[in-house]
């Protein structure tokens, strides 16, 4: 079943790139994300499929991950076909390779249980998707593939050394070195504390930076602000999310080798940072999807956050994975929209879209107050466990601070938005010719219902999958 998952998406990126039809081409994409989606949810409902080979298993963690990106690519993936119709002028065989081959990449950081294709693989999803963001091939959008690549690169190397530091964490005991999770896992309590720790520092700061974790997130704002609303949700929603398993891994071997209370103080810092600093670029922002990086910035800081305040949070923290990957593409898909009918980015070009696209710009304002932590939505209830988790430890001024950065955001971020959806369209928007339709409406619809859904009633499935994975993440050697 792995290879079926990590395989099929990389032979349709082969024949996307074989077909010669610009205008059938996009259609590889829905045709790969509903199979992906429906291996995923049979490797899911059926144990048994979960190992292939030691290098291969899908842990509950990786169950998690696997889904949401899945169910991500899959809505996005028709939205895609909208999106390129619009663009019959430019060449789109990179961007469905890419974008596919993608979906191949990110099924195999799931996967894997060793930490050095761990590594390999989350390098590739860099290169897989810098083409995306250059795909606009404007001045802007080749500065911030550089951007992406360069910080991406550095950040990445780093993790690199602190991947060499965890194996010679073994050595310098004496005992055999292995990058294998369960190698680590049983090994654990022997490893050299100096050496771990020097470790966890470099991997949280590699892994932070392909995140966006303050202040590793200046490609961001570029990445996203230039790319197409359909690539910036697989990065808002996919790349993070792989990053944050791979810290997932990290942490839970600091956690068997009896270091918690050490990585917790430099989660809890860096989350608390990464909000502030998401905070003070969100005031005032006039760019709209610049605007939804920082978002970004802010949801991986609360997710490292409730990683940090450790077991009390860690099921609102899961949760806050699915709940943000897919408001995240609710956002994104609606902003490329209004982009593409405003043909501005900024808030003193673009104002009225509840008018100009009655659709779009209510699922615009529906997914910033689904994102913002407002019921009845999904990440209403993640956050909120997060902030439970927060006061159950014991740990009051964490969580009024947490409380009082969540309501900056929400004041930063609901003037922007505001501005974007209320008032008159103004009259150079009225001519352009783009309107709402199916593909590229649909899928936006789609996701925030099934935000709204997780924010009502947590379905019986995803609950059992978050509990075993917290469970799994607190298992002890």
């Amino acid at each position: 079943m792995a290879f079926a998952i990590i395989l099929l998406p990389i032979l349709m990126a082969v024949l996307a790139a074989l077909i010669p039809s610009n205008r059938w081409r996009p259609w590889i994409l829905p045709v790969t994300g509903t199979a992906h989606l429906a291996l995923t949810v049979v490797a899911l409902s059926r144990p048994e499929l979960a190992t292939c080979r030691s290098w291969l298993v899908l842990d509950p963690l990786g169950k998690l991950i696997l889904l949401v990106v899945s169910t991500l690519f899959a809505f996005c993936s028709f939205y895609a076909v909208g999106y390129l119709h619009h663009r019959l002028a430019r060449d789109n065989r990179i961007f469905c390779t890419c974008l596919t081959a993608f979906l191949g990449v990110v099924s195999l950081v799931t996967w894997v249980h060793h930490l050095g294709l761990m590594w390999v693989a989350i390098e590739a999803t860099t290169l897989v998707t810098a083409p995306l963001i250059f795909f606009n091939h404007t001045q802007r959008s080749i500065e911030a593939t550089w951007k992406y690549l360069l910080i991406g690169s550095v950040g990445i190397a780093l993790a690199l050394l602190g991947t060499f530091f965890l194996a010679y964490a073994s050595l310098h005991t004496g005992m055999a070195s292995t990058l294998t999770l369960e190698g680590i896992l049983a090994q654990a309590p022997q490893l050299s504390k100096p050496w771990l720790h020097a470790a966890f520092v470099l991997l949280l700061v590699g892994y932070g930076t392909k995140m966006g974790l303050a202040p590793m997130h200046t490609w961001k704002p570029d990445a996203y602000g230039e790319a197409p609303g359909v690539v910036g949700a697989m990065l808002a929603g996919g790349v993070t999310s792989c990053a944050f398993l791979a810290l997932l891994r990290v942490y839970q071997i600091c956690l068997a080798a009896g270091e918690g209370a050490y990585v917790s103080r430099l989660l809890i810092f860096m989350g608390i940072l990464s909000m502030t600093v998401a905070c003070l670029f969100m005031v005032g922002q006039r760019d709209f999807k610049r605007m939804l990086a920082y978002s970004s910035v802010e949801h991986m800081g609360i997710l490292v956050l409730g990683l940090g305040i450790g077991a009390p949070a860690l099921f609102g923290t899961l949760l806050h994975v699915v709940t943000n990957g897919l408001t995240k593409g609710v956002l994104f898909l609606s902003a490329g929209n209004i982009h593409r009918a405003f043909d501005s980015k900024n808030t003193e070009q673009v104002s009225g879209a509840m008018r100009r696209l009655p659709f779009s710009g209510s699922l615009f304002l529906a997914g910033f107050l689904a994102i913002t932590g407002s019921p009845p939505f999904g990440p209403f209830i993640s956050e909120f466990s997060i902030l439970n988790g927060a006061f159950a430890s014991g740990r009051h001024v964490l969580g009024g601070l947490f409380l009082f950065l969540l309501l900056v955001v929400f004041i930063g971020m609901g003037a922007t938005v505001l501005k974007v959806v209320h008032g008159q369209p103004p009259f150079a928007a009225r001519n352009t010719p783009y309107r709402d339709g199916f593909l590229t409406g649909a899928p936006v619809l789609g996701l925030l219902l099934l935000v709204l859904l997780v924010g009502l009633f947590i379905p019986e499935p995803l609950n059992v999958l978050l509990r075993e994975a917290v469970e799994f993440l607190e298992v002890q050697p």
